[in-house]
């Protein structure tokens, strides 16, 4: 059967096939030719092996990847996808086999295999689901309890909804749905862009496959059969945004050495078996351990891998690696002590123990349930009407998002999808106890909520709305209402128009420090000056303003001021975590992101804000901003190898956190925006062929493809590049086609 490889001006690969299993193959030998360094990255990060090759630096996500069992996860939920969904599972070998035979080329022409030593591997049936969980595992954001034990550890229970905002570890997306009534064609708009940690290569793939069963274009995840987030077929379109919904739970665990291992306490290399105490009273045996990760430049490590009956121990504490007992009064119990001390549940707080170093499970819904909802893909890819994708979306497990969708015959969708536990209001805000009874999942949320599309429109991002009874915290509103007051002055809207929508830049977030600014008095003549350019700003966060940068620098000066604050000090070390967590620990992101709340609040543990920001300006004034905020607020891409050249190359942005344009620098530590839009995406559902995306580099991951970094520029000023739909605009990439 022949598979046919075609490109389009930019490098987007459009395939063709006869039939659904031969075009997975196809997509798994492009991929594999434009990404391969990309793929191999990714699969030993699902595997927890890419230390081996990266250093050290990668040793804290290969760590969590163990201990969190995701490569077993993924093997396990593919074995039960071939006995629920053999077509499917038949569809995703198809994937694989396309990346095995791709791999060996794609990584001649990649010069990172060579720079690191590294031969391209061999993909497995459930590399893809591995890919996929290693992708979204952090996505909802489970460390955030860890953040909210030790606000209410040092502060109080009062001080978390302070800091409940968007955290510095959340993924967020805009969205929005332009009915008929609003549009120029006279049939419906959907558009947005994900936000994500800006990769190089990036997060998304711009692709068309194409067989006798469907025709779809869409933005496909390196490494993932089909097209799961962003996805037009022709006669329908769907998009999605992060729900912001809590659906992992973290445990704290009384775990025991027994037998010739010791006490709980004697570290990795113990051996013997490994109890924790459960809710009914009871010692049950755990399953435990270890493995050796390898890492270049440095010595193999040891790690202890223990999964209790609610999941894998993804934070081993103090209680399983010093030696030291959290519950201050041998709660572990030895291997003579029956039920051990603590055996009538108390709780270690109780009497004086640190219970932030005890081990920390983590129960997610796809270890439980063996389940990723890859039998969502195929259908979504078969959709022809709204209804389609709301039966393809009733199989969605995680992440939990918001879908927006909307067909050629005037169907309109806007649902939450995906799985989320129903359990206790402790277990969605707190980290709990697991020998406390109460705290066991008894099912799951149904039927999942449903939005409304009002006057025509309807907006996500990340806001409370229809997914609000299933989340904790959530973003603040100034994006989702920007896009709605924007999108209600029209009722003319084009493809074309929507590009103008993703570039907004008004931050409405500076409003309570700008108002805090004009109260002050008593300043001196320079910072009474600064503070007089700010109020008359037009609050726009544009790459070539000077007003822009001054306000950056102030805020930034307030954060560290607050964050500096004795109140605030006991925040300053957070415990012993593993480094991967600790992006969700750090005080000064969290003061950055939460200031809006922390400037608003009625009173902040005595801190006189008010002189926080007298302080921030008078600093300010007297060594003002050089530049325009797009000198200091420039792309900063994470890539698996770090090219120092690259620095100077990234272009400077506009936008802010906060803003639709939402390129997310840290105020206070640094202004280089990390995490922006991965991709833009405007499909015209009336017209396909009217349809526009842009992404952050471009559809290659080959260092001198001319397709490199080619929409950069594009990406960076707002333009979009058109979607090509007729075939014979598009020339044949006959180095892949191939004969099966």
């Amino acid at each position: 059967m022949t598979v046919e490889i075609y490109r389009d001006a930019w490098g987007v690969p459009h395939l063709r096939a006869g039939d659904a299993r031969e075009l997975a193959r196809a997509q798994g030998l492009a991929t594999a030719h434009d990404r391969a360094w990309q793929l191999e990255v990714e699969r030993h990060r699902a595997r927890g092996t890419s230390a081996a090759f990266l250093g050290p630096d990668a040793l804290g996500w290969d760590r969590f990847a163990r201990q969190a069992r995701l490569d077993d996860t993924a093997r396990r939920c593919f074995t039960a996808l071939e006995r629920r969904d053999p077509e499917t599972a038949a569809w995703v070998r198809a994937y694989v086999d396309g990346v095995n035979q791709g791999l060996p080329e794609g990584a001649r022409r990649a010069p990172e295999f060579t720079a690191v030593g590294l031969a391209p591997g061999r993909w497995e049936p459930w590399t893809p689901l591995g890919v996929w969980l290693a992708t979204h595992v952090l996505f909802a954001g489970f460390p955030g309890k860890l953040w909210r034990e030790e606000v209410v550890r040092h502060l109080g229970p009062d001080a978390v909804g302070l800091f409940a905002t968007d955290g510095p570890g959340t993924s967020g997306s805009n969205g929005w749905l332009v009915t008929g009534e609003r549009t120029a064609t006279g049939g419906p708009v959907v558009a947005g862009d994900p936000h994500r940690y800006i990769e190089a290569p990036g997060v998304y793939q711009q692709i068309r496959l194409s067989c006798p069963e469907f025709d779809v274009i869409g933005l496909a995840v390196p490494g993932v059969p089909g097209i799961a987030h962003f996805g037009h077929t022709g006669t329908v379109a769907w998009a999605i945004t992060n729900a912001m919904a809590d659906y992992q739970d973290l445990y704290r665990e009384r775990l025991r050495r027994t037998g010739d291992g010791g006490r709980v306490g004697d570290g990795v290399g113990a051996g013997g078996r490994v109890e924790a105490l459960g809710p009914d009273g009871v010692w049950h045996p755990v399953s435990r351990h270890t493995e050796i990760i390898e890492v270049a430049d440095g010595d193999p490590v040891e790690v202890e891998v223990i999964e209790t009956d609610r999941g894998p121990v993804v934070i081993n504490g103090d209680v399983i690696n010093r030696g030291t007992d959290p519950y201050g009064d041998g709660g572990g119990g030895d291997t003579d002590s029956g039920s051990g001390d603590n055996a009538d549940g108390g709780s270690g707080r109780d009497r004086g123990g640190d219970v932030s170093t005890a081990p920390l499970s983590l129960r997610h819904p796809p270890r439980v349930t063996e389940d990723l909802g890859f039998s969502a893909l195929l259908p979504l890819l078969r959709a022809r009407r709204v209804a389609d994708v709301d039966r393809a979306f009733d199989d969605w497990a995680e992440p939990v998002n918001v879908v927006q969708a909307a067909d050629t015959e005037g169907g309109l969708l806007h649902r939450v999808a995906g799985r989320v536990p129903v359990r206790s209001e402790d277990n969605r805000t707190r980290i709990v106890n697991a020998w406390e009874p109460g705290h066991e999942w008894r099912g799951w949320y149904a039927p999942m909520p449903r939005g409304t599309v009002d006057d025509g429109i309807a907006v996500m991002a990340n806001q409370r709305g229809p997914a609000t009874p299933l989340g904790v915290e959530f973003a603040p509103p100034h994006r989702a209402t920007r896009l709605r007051a924007l999108l209600g002055t029209r009722r003319d809207w084009s493809a074309a128009d929507m590009a103008a929508l993703h570039m907004d830049t008004h931050l409405a977030s500076a409003a309570p420090l700008l108002d805090l600014l004009a109260a002050l008095d008593g300043l001196t003549p320079e910072a009474a000056s600064l503070r007089d350019r700010l109020l008359h700003w037009n609050r726009h966060m544009t790459a070539d303003s000077t007003e822009a940068a001054t306000y950056a620098a102030v805020r930034g000066a307030v954060v560290r001021r607050l964050a500096a604050h004795p109140a605030l000090a006991r925040l300053t070390e957070p415990p012993l975590y593993p480094e991967v967590f600790r992006p969700w620990l750090a005080l000064v992101p969290r003061v950055a992101f939460a200031l809006e709340s922390l400037l608003r609040a009625e009173e902040l543990y005595g801190i006189d804000r008010a002189e926080a920001v007298r302080a921030a300006v008078e600093e300010v004034a007297g060594d003002p901003p050089k530049g325009t905020w797009g000198d200091t607020h420039r792309l900063a891409p994470w890539r698996a190898l770090p090219d120092p050249s690259y620095d100077e190359r990234e272009p400077g942005l506009s936008g802010d956190h906060d803003c639709v344009l939402c390129t997310s620098a840290v105020p206070g530590l640094t202004d280089r925006a990390a995490r922006g839009p991965a991709a833009r995406y405007v499909w015209d559902v009336a017209r396909r062929e009217n349809s526009l995306w842009v992404v952050p580099f471009g559809t290659s991951g080959v260092p001198d493809s001319p397709h490199h970094r080619d929409q950069l520029p594009l990406w960076a000023r707002g333009d979009l590049v058109p979607v090509v739909t007729d075939w014979t605009k598009l020339m044949e990439d006959s180095t892949w086609r191939t004969e099966r």
